[in-house]
């Protein structure tokens, strides 16, 4: 019963925060929150596990996609549109889809999540396929949508990861891979969007971002994949060639002009080759930078 959920519990901390004042009531919060990176520390074991088997399908032309109902879908969303301006990758590469589509993103879609059916047409109707990857969330880990959507999945035989906040909860029975940071009870009794928000935020983070290093998009910690389409990224740009490569931003701003991306300009100056054999040696290193450079990865 929805009762019974862990995300459901009343949290003692918080049972008269109505009547505190409000530098009291912020603190209870944010006392609060600070237990959510301990929980989702716990679950590392297991976001390794999603990270490189997720690798592992992108490297063979697998997606992956989120997918989840209200704020979960929205983080999801959110992640996945962050993919393609951070780490230049193709648009369709991370995907995020929530129940009710787009107008979910902004308005309360009534029904959508109750519907296990939908959540495997939504998948179909993206191409879902056998070496894509699905990531189903879901904070009460009991979501119709969700696992219709994983349910679907398991069968095509893709990967299946579920994130959610409750312990043994349906989800994570479903899929291969569970994820299940354990925040505790909310402050405001069942508002997900708080600490179970908050963790699943933080597991998004690591699931994208390490994805991305392991794919070679990040070198060191730079993002050497960004690309200078507006002035913000431009000088980023020039700033990362000129701390690998060792050189002035005024060197490396003319450097990039002639190579037209971070990464191209780089592999340039390191054996002074031309453009078309920097973007060669990228290719044949599966554009990763380490390893065009000759660098242990």
């Amino acid at each position: 019963m929805l009762q019974d959920l862990l995300t459901e519990t009343r949290n003692s901390a918080s049972n008269a925060i109505d009547r505190l004042p409000t530098a009291e009531m912020l603190e209870v919060i944010n006392q609060a929150d600070r237990d959510v990176p301990d929980a989702v520390a716990k679950v590392i074991p297991e976001i390794t596990r999603a990270v490189d088997a997720i690798v592992e399908r992108m490297r063979n032309q697998g997606r992956l996609f989120y997918m989840g109902a209200g704020t979960s879908g929205r983080l999801g969303v959110l992640d996945a549109s962050e993919c393609p301006p951070t780490f230049n990758v193709p648009p369709d590469l991370v995907q995020g889809i929530i129940a009710g589509g787009d107008r979910a993103l902004r308005n309360s879609v009534e029904r959508a999540e109750d519907d296990p059916e939908q959540g495997r047409n939504d998948l179909q109707a993206r191409g879902f396929g056998a070496g894509d990857v699905l990531v189903g969330i879901a904070a009460s880990g009991r979501t119709p949508y969700v696992l219709g959507a994983v349910a679907y999945a398991h069968s095509l035989g893709a990967l299946t990861v579920a994130l959610s906040c409750t312990p043994d909860s349906e989800l994570a029975r479903a899929a291969e891979i569970a994820i299940t940071p354990v925040p505790g009870p909310e402050i405001i009794t069942g508002s997900t969007r708080m600490r179970a928000g908050t963790a699943t935020k933080l597991v998004l983070n690591m699931i994208s971002t390490g994805v991305m290093i392991r794919l070679g998009y990040v070198y060191g910690n730079l993002m050497v994949n960004v690309q200078p389409t507006n002035g913000k990224l431009a000088d980023r740009a020039r700033r990362i060639i000129a701390v690998i490569a060792g050189i002035s931003t005024e060197d490396a701003g003319h450097l990039l002009d002639k190579a037209g991306s971070v990464r191209v300009a780089i592999v340039m100056h390191k054996f002074g080759i031309g453009r078309s054999d920097a973007e060669a040696r990228l290719n044949a290193a599966q554009g990763r930078l380490r390893a065009a450079l000759g660098e242990n990865e």
